[in-house]
């Protein structure tokens, strides 16, 4: 569990570059942040040197929530249905909010009942079962382990994933313009070299330039995805409003998995120098997701509409091979996807060097997260290299642990945080999380079979 230390911070750590939780909870001057009221403002206590700004905040959100699985939500209308998709998707996308609101919320209010200037995910989890009703406290631990394990898990999966995603389309392009022959395995180690270097930035400050361009880089997809579909008239009337009953899971397994982002929002949260504009209206998390759902919902309409049965994967796939337009598509949105790299290789690695970094002495502290840094990012190589069809895998980890992190686990603390007499008037907020863990469960399950019948279809074949 994270203590509060407020000490002046000692001339080697400010020459440390390393932004941690612990740097937050110790890189402080009571001189200059004691409050005439009474009131503790974790704002206050933050780092306002090394922090994020609102700005950068907005940014990593975004990129958090908006990745290439933006070009899947054409697929996910096929399942869904053009009537049924649209209405869910925003459905999902305030489910979404809903919960990295209230864990945020429980998170920011813990800090000031504690005194505390920042909580991650898993030690708001654990600090909630610790303080909550006696016979839950037992499990604190377990909480923490267990949030822990799934991020890392679902963030070191997605890394390979990545690494996959961003070989395989230079793999397409090159080898299609060029008559080269060359194994996608190849490809796979040439983008080590770079994510190598990328997954060495150990503060979120100095990601936000990456976080911007592959924003940028994804728009600039998206328009020529939206160029490619409008050069030919939409076809609406051979669509159906809703889907077949079998192909429902299919649909809310892609858009959750593609639309949650809950294991980058603690960490982005707690780096920001004003985490009270994280929340509110406008906020950082609202406007940041009314974004993101808005181009999930005209891209995944317009795509199905355009393709039909025909709509892949990804919709870049769609576009012509060796056109230019084509070409540049899929180059900008592997190149997005390594510029991406940085935020979702932060996320695990944050979380696993806590664990190792008591193991080191603290002058070897640097060159021990090089060393861990680059075996985790070599390992993932490997297993890329050795299994280039991760999808379904990780669809499958997602699958499931997506869907208890994103709506499960926020939905249960704050239940136990409100426990007994601050539920709302006759307990609204408790049947609501009911509702939001009954939804969770699932689409644990629908899409965890989903996952496993397509990795059947793959290995059978």
């Amino acid at each position: 569990m994270m203590k509060s230390n407020t000490s002046t911070p000692t001339s080697k750590e400010k020459s440390n570059s390393v932004l941690t939780l612990v740097d937050i909870n110790s890189r402080t001057n009571l001189t200059e942040k004691l409050q005439l009221s009474d009131e503790y403002l974790p704002s206050n206590y933050r780092d306002q040197v090394n922090g994020q700004s609102t700005s950068g905040a907005f940014i990593h959100l975004l990129k958090g929530s908006l990745g290439f699985g933006l070009l899947a939500m054409p697929m996910a209308f096929s399942n869904g249905g053009m009537l049924f998709s649209w209405i869910a998707t925003l459905v999902v996308g305030i489910l979404c909010t809903h919960c990295v609101h209230i864990l945020v919320k429980t998170s920011q209010d813990i800090c000031k009942t504690n005194k505390m200037p920042a909580l991650s995910f898993s030690e708001t989890t654990e600090m909630v079962f610790t303080k909550g009703p006696i016979p839950l406290r037992a499990w604190s631990v377990f909480a923490r382990r267990f949030v822990d394990g799934s991020l890392m898990a679902t963030y070191f999966a997605a890394a390979c994933v990545y690494i996959v995603f961003i070989a395989t389309s230079f793999h397409d392009v090159i080898n299609y313009d060029t008559g080269l022959k060359w194994n996608v395995r190849i490809y796979i180690a040439l983008t080590l070299i770079p994510c190598l270097l990328i997954g060495q930035i150990r503060n979120l400050k100095w990601l936000v330039p990456f976080s911007a361009m592959a924003n940028i880089f994804i728009v600039v997809t998206f328009g020529i995805v939206l160029y490619d579909l409008f050069s030919e008239p939409l076809v609406l009337a051979d669509k159906p409003l809703i889907a077949k009953t079998t192909q429902i899971p299919l649909f809310f397994a892609t858009v959750i998995f593609a639309m949650e982002g809950i294991g980058s929002v603690m960490p982005i949260e707690n780096a920001m120098k004003k985490p009270q504009q994280f929340l509110g209206c406008p906020g950082v998390l609202n406007s940041a997701m009314i974004i993101v759902v808005a181009l999930y919902s005209i891209i995944g309409f317009l795509g199905y509409a355009r393709y039909g049965s025909e709509v892949r994967g990804s919709i870049t796939l769609n576009l012509k091979d060796g056109s230019l337009l084509a070409d540049i598509a899929k180059v900008l949105i592997s190149v997005a996807s390594l510029c991406a790299y940085g935020l979702v290789f932060y996320i695990p690695m944050e979380i696993l060097w806590k664990k190792l970094s008591i193991k080191f002495e603290e002058r070897n502290h640097n060159i021990a997260q090089i060393i861990v840094r680059t075996c985790v990012i070599l390992i993932s190589g490997v297993i890329a290299a050795a299994i280039p069809n991760l999808e379904p895998f990780i669809s499958l980890v997602g699958a499931i642990f997506l869907s208890l992190l994103g709506f499960f686990v926020p939905s249960v603390c704050e239940t136990v945080y409100l426990w007994p007499d601050r539920l709302g008037w006759c307990k609204w907020k408790l049947y609501k999380n009911i509702l939001l863990s009954a939804f969770s469960i699932c689409a644990l399950v629908a899409g965890s079979v989903a996952s496993i019948n397509e990795i059947i279809e793959i290995y059978s074949s």
